[in-house]
């Protein structure tokens, strides 16, 4: 079935597949290591509570029929262990029917995970996963060739991801049409990462060339994902190219990181086996007529559901990293199509000193990889995702942002809740809670050469007032009411 499969993709498809586990097991293990302090029964939104408000049609998840702590443990280091299975190859040693499950069952299973996971799991990249992981589904293993149908389905894919970014950057901030956005990205990104104050310090006019080429290579290049070989592959390189700068640039979780791989399913295949010195695998037989009829029927589903995301992609108003069905296949994508001008950060203090003390002393809590003290060097962490630490970003913008979780946040670390202080760098208390916390507004930006030369210090931080003022556990929820957030809710 020569019109079924596609000649000279092999490795292509294996290297897309490959990181696509890799990135799996990375989401997982997030999951793992913080969903109790995030969305455990006693989390700061937790899971029991929206999926009894949440009926299943909306977001289908296998926690809707029943949830407990340990089950999630158990959804979440079974995740880790599938990816790493397939990771290693076991996906390709098993049976052409083993393999299509192996590959249905993380995405269901991711898919029972983002579907609860409310605020914390509302980034653009958890619908991306899910949906290279489903056409990741209908791809094979090595016993049969790469079906053409869902290599174009990935390039549309990637078009969507690359495309409607650039166009998302073009009809917001006017800095991405005026070639100055990179005078700030850099600086006020979500997580900045160790080499971000350096790109920070290039010359303006490098800033200008970087900011065309992220328009050449988000509204131009995409199109030539569909041209013909060599063409597709160059095209496919240029993106490449332009995600790692911005892995090196900053910490995105696994956005970058997917947008690779789904790249490299439009590179020759010829052209990765020569680079790894492998030579092209033995030819296989004809597909079975079930994964022909499988492959057919999810490339039918994908394009009639493709309808919602073309749409989008020509509307005044675009949306961006929208889901236009609960199972997260074919959704819109976008970053950035605006660019804060100024950096602020919350940071979260305790003391030991009761109320009414003249002069508490105030301790900061730090964070994994949010910026607090100034003299500490932005860290690495992507692909890997500090969700909490992303989310402070948002709070620091505005308290809306917030209100579900802060004052429960507080709560957790005035009662020394291990779950919680287990997502932080450092817990000034280690051996009694806190009496007292509190949170301030700080607006941070990247020091001078002559400034880190000087101090030491990464980071310039100026007082910008209080976001939530002292406050104990008896006070917490009238004082977070007083000033805009909404209490812990109360029951299921």
């Amino acid at each position: 079935m020569e019109w079924f499969t596609a000649d000279g993709y092999w490795w292509s498809r294996l290297a897309f597949q490959r990181a696509l586990a890799a990135l799996y097991l990375t989401a997982f293990l997030a999951a793992a290591l913080q969903f109790r302090a995030l969305l455990g029964e006693r989390g700061l939104t937790p899971i029991p509570r929206f999926v009894a408000r949440v009926p299943f049609r909306a977001a289908p998840s296998l926690f809707h029929l029943s949830y407990s702590d340990r089950r999630f443990a158990a959804v979440a280091w079974f995740g880790v262990a599938l990816s790493a299975a397939v990771l290693v190859g076991c996906a390709d040693a098993v049976p052409l029917w083993a393999g299509v499950l192996m590959w249905a069952a993380l995405w269901a299973l991711y898919l029972s995970i983002v579907n609860v996971g409310q605020t914390w799991y509302g980034f653009g990249w958890e619908s991306l996963l899910l949906e290279a992981g489903f056409l990741a589904v209908f791809l094979g293993n090595a016993r049969v060739g790469p079906p053409v149908l869902v290599l174009w389905l990935v390039r549309w894919l990637l078009f969507r991801v690359e495309f409607g970014a650039g166009l998302i950057k073009m009809r917001g901030d006017r800095c991405w049409r005026e070639l100055t956005c990179l005078d700030y990205h850099h600086e006020t990104q979500p997580m900045p990462g160790p080499l971000s104050w350096f790109f920070h310090r290039l010359p303006k006019p490098l800033h200008r060339v970087e900011t065309a080429a992220n328009h050449v290579a988000q509204l131009v290049v995409p199109f030539a994902l569909f041209t013909p070989q060599p063409v597709a592959t160059w095209a496919a390189l240029a993106v490449i190219v332009t995600q790692v700068w911005l892995v090196l640039s900053g910490n995105f979780a696994w956005l970058n990181w997917i947008t690779i791989a789904l790249a490299l399913t439009a590179v020759d295949g010829h052209l990765i086996g020569d680079l790894l010195t492998l030579s092209d695998p033995a030819e296989r037989g004809d597909p079975p007529l079930w994964f022909t009829v499988l492959v057919l029927a999810a490339t039918a589903l994908v394009v009639v559901l493709s309808y919602w995301p073309a749409r989008n992609l020509v509307a005044r108003r675009q949306r961006m990293n929208a889901s236009f069905n609960p199972f997260h296949i074919a959704g819109a994508y976008g970053a950035f199509g605006s660019v804060n001008r100024h950096r602020h950060e919350v940071v979260i203090e305790g003391t030991d000193d009761p109320p009414g003390t003249p002069e508490p002393r105030w301790r900061a809590y730090e964070f994994k990889g949010k910026p607090g003290d100034p003299r500490r060097v932005p860290r690495p962490c992507a692909p890997y995702h500090r969700r909490l630490d992303w989310m402070m970003w948002f709070a620091a913008m505005s308290p809306a942002f917030a209100r579900p979780w802060f004052a429960p946040l507080l709560g957790k670390l005035l009662e020394g809740d291990r779950a919680t202080l287990r997502l932080l760098r450092t817990n000034p208390f280690p051996d009694a809670p806190p009496a007292q916390v509190r949170a301030r507004r700080y607006a941070y930006r990247f020091t001078t050469w002559r400034e880190l030369r000087e101090t030491g210090q990464w980071w310039h931080r100026t007082p910008a007032g209080a976001y939530l003022p002292p406050v104990t556990l008896e006070t917490l929820s009238a004082t977070a009411r007083r000033a805009g957030f909404a209490p812990p809710p109360e029951g299921p």
